[in-house]
């Protein structure tokens, strides 16, 4: 497969990404800058987490004003994979991509650190490889992944099967203390109706190698080879 990593202004998971993809998968990668208005042939496009702008106005909110943008809408509309990171996911909603927005998190402050994750739809193209039953142990770094959408469409996208990921404690349970932001519906990632837009807070490449801690974050990037 061919992926391409975008890279905005105040990206910083971009060579991360980059790194799993190229050295740990094996596929071929290359960056694409936010100016560019075209993609090159691509199966899958990542916008890597960061602080796209400064996380000026909102987090993602500049950035989904980006040339690129446009190319990643037409990519998707047309069933490429995207897969957005963090503040990727951030720019997927602000985008109108994905339904809902990002507020700040109930703290009121960042947070960072590894998080459990129960995975509610294994049919995704992005989770198809992750084992039943299995709790994913991924961090988190951000100050705005406080999940929210109207309750229309949380109803619908609890309906449709688009709620991929939700925090949850190491036995699966899930709960408000294991919230770590206070999602509505300890939503840490959703997909698309048409599954081919994966958005997730929580960051697979920085649990893809085991000297880090964890590499449950493999599993994503795995399933999504397995259309191969």
């Amino acid at each position: 497969m061919k992926f391409g990593v975008v890279v905005f202004a105040g990206s910083n998971c971009d060579r991360d990404c980059f790194h799993v993809v190229s050295n740990i998968l094996n596929q071929d990668c290359v960056y694409v800058w936010h100016k560019e208005k075209t993609l090159p042939p691509l199966d899958c496009v990542i916008l890597p987490g960061g602080f796209s702008y400064g996380d000026y106005l909102r987090a993602g909110a500049i950035a989904r004003f980006s040339p690129v943008m446009n190319a990643v809408r037409e990519f998707s509309d047309r069933g490429g994979l995207v897969l957005g990171i963090c503040n990727g996911f951030q720019i997927l909603l602000e985008a109108g991509i994905l339904e809902g927005a990002m507020r700040l998190n109930a703290c009121g402050s960042f947070v960072c650190r590894h998080v459990n994750l129960r995975c509610e739809n294994y049919g995704t193209t992005f989770t198809r490889g992750v084992p039943s039953g299995k709790i994913l142990n991924i961090p988190i770094a951000h100050a705005e992944g406080n999940y929210y959408a109207p309750p229309e469409v949380m109803s619908s996208i609890e309906r449709n099967g688009q709620v991929v990921l939700r925090y949850c404690d190491v036995a699966g349970n899930v709960d408000a203390l294991s919230n770590p932001n206070g999602a509505a519906g300890n939503i840490a990632g959703i997909v698309n109706k048409q599954g081919n837009v994966f958005g997730l807070m929580p960051h697979p490449e920085r649990a893809s190698e085991a000297v880090l801690g964890s590499d449950d974050g493999l599993h994503i990037f795995r399933s999504i080879l397995k259309q191969l």
